[in-house]
């Protein structure tokens, strides 16, 4: 890339990171009553995003090879337990994936 299209995708990029950072302050501003269809979307976007997450992960499981889908397993189970345990998701998505790479790397090597 020259210099000219380096400045150019730099502008671009800080004009698009400016825009999403800004647009939700203009379209929703102080004061103005939240649309319905927004606090719909706040409930259910999380476990929308965690079923993908979901879904994503466990694509590629061969449950009739290698370790069947052990360790994918037990790390949703202890990813779930955590979170109904101590309702932070940080903590149980940090432990499940604590849990996964510990699982793969030696357990089920």
């Amino acid at each position: 890339m020259t210099d000219l299209q380096i400045i150019i995708t730099i502008l671009v990029l800080a004009a698009g990171t400016l825009l999403t950072r800004a647009l939700p302050f203009l379209i929703f501003p102080a004061g103005k009553k939240t649309p319905v269809f927004v606090k719909r979307l706040q409930v259910l976007l999380p476990s929308a995003a965690i079923g993908l997450l979901v879904v994503y992960c466990l694509r590629n499981v061969d449950i009739l090879h290698g370790s069947h889908g052990l360790p994918e397993g037990i790390a949703i189970a202890v990813t779930a337990g955590i979170h109904l345990w101590r309702k932070n998701s940080l903590l149980s998505i940090g432990l499940g994936t604590v849990c996964y790479m510990v699982l793969v790397q030696w357990v089920f090597k």
